[in-house]
């Protein structure tokens, strides 16, 4: 059986070349597949490309490039685990591109 996954977790999926952030919750990420959000290594701030920095990562998530990926049919590991303020902050960032004015 595999990992159960959890909000802030920092992955490397086979055959994706990006780090992913699993941005969504627990109830839904027990099915085996994730809302995910790409780390790139370089980039520039903005209120939808927000850096993170653990001991071994650094980079630039890119909240608009949410993905549901089916962790059932793909290897992954987890390679890290970001702090709840920045995942705070993430998934602030997240629901703001859903709000209505």
């Amino acid at each position: 059986m595999k990992e159960v996954l959890h909000p802030g977790d920092i992955i490397k999926i086979e055959k994706v070349k990006h780090l992913v952030l699993v941005v969504s919750k627990d109830f839904f990420n027990q099915t085996g597949e994730i809302i995910g959000c790409p780390i790139f290594a370089g980039g520039e701030p903005g209120a939808l490309h927000i850096i993170i920095e653990t001991e071994w990562i650094k980079g630039y998530v890119q909240c608009e490039k949410l993905a549901l990926l089916d962790l059932n049919v793909r290897g992954f590991s987890k390679i890290g685990k970001i702090s709840m303020p920045d995942i705070i902050n993430i998934t602030d960032a997240i629901q703001g591109i859903f709000d209505y004015i």
